[in-house]
């Protein structure tokens, strides 16, 4: 992604949700109108005169794990209010809707939706195209980390390192080199006692099996045609150190099982579980 273009890998995520609205089977596993709103008509259409397309296996795969991981995240979110977080922090915020379909127990939030200020600028236009609202608890928080850190973005947009505070960081860390992953942890393991985060992470190629390893393949050539390659790999040995390393007190993952029994299992088999990439969670 250069200075001057949106993030094309976040777009297509907002397609994805989308096309979930549309095509899936009831119930959903994400309730995102907004995201259809967001999308426009036109793409919107675009979708229904592909439908054979997203209802090939492997799309179905990604779509389930971009859907799951979203989900996943804010189920957490909403648990952790009892903890006295604040502040909803979306790294990698693309073109997520959370804010536009916030439920009443988010209102109390200061939600800050981070990203590269190129994203964003596409974002609110798409908003204003849309006639989408921005409500009184979200904030727009653009960083460029080639000119600055999480921390020093942080700061210059309002967020507070003195209160609790929620992470997500969803299909982001794949695309960073490890130190600033490194970083980012460290800055979040900081924040008060019961600040969460939850973000997703690519396992190495070869230590997944041959369906999984097909599907990274095939979404790695893709990025890499994008321009947005990947270029991190971990294990959830690797990830749990980290997390530890950097001051985490908690840290978990969630297993195949445990996302079948929440999310899959009382719903027709039209999406499942993936694990070329993992969702981790912890609390500082």
């Amino acid at each position: 992604m250069t200075d001057r273009k949106a993030s094309s890998t976040a777009f297509g995520t907002l397609y994805m949700r989308a096309v979930h609205q549309l095509l899936d089977a009831r119930p959903l596993i994400l309730h995102d109108p907004p995201a259809l709103t967001l999308l426009g008509e036109e793409l919107t259409q675009k979708i229904h005169d592909t439908k054979k397309h997203h209802r090939t296996l492997e799309a179905r795969a990604l779509r389930s794990h971009v859907i799951l991981r979203s989900r996943f995240a804010e189920d957490r979110l909403a648990g952790s209010i009892s903890r006295g977080i604040k502040q909803y922090v979306l790294l990698g915020a693309g073109f997520d809707t959370f804010a536009f379909r916030q439920p009443v127990w988010a209102k109390t939030l200061k939600i800050f939706e981070v990203d590269h200020p190129a994203t964003q600028e596409k974002k609110c236009s798409l908003l204003a195209k849309a006639g989408m609202l921005i409500s009184k608890n979200l904030s727009f928080a653009g960083i460029d980390f080639e000119k600055e850190s999480l921390r020093d973005g942080l700061i210059r947009n309002g967020i507070s390192l003195t209160e609790p505070a929620f992470f997500s960081w969803l299909g982001v860390t794949m695309y960073l080199q490890e130190e600033a992953i490194d970083d980012v942890l460290r800055t979040i393991a900081q924040f008060p006692a019961g600040s969460e985060i939850v973000f997703t992470f690519s396992q190495p190629p070869d230590s997944l099996r041959c369906k999984e390893r097909g599907y990274q393949s095939l979404l790695a050539r893709v990025v890499k045609r994008e321009g947005e390659p990947f270029v991190s790999y971990f294990s959830a040995a690797a990830i749990q150190a980290k997390l530890h390393n950097a001051g985490f007190k908690s840290v978990a993952f969630l297993s195949a099982r445990e996302a079948e029994e929440r999310y899959f299992r009382q719903r027709p088999n039209d999406l499942f579980m993936v694990q070329r990439s993992l969702i981790a969670y912890a609390v500082a």
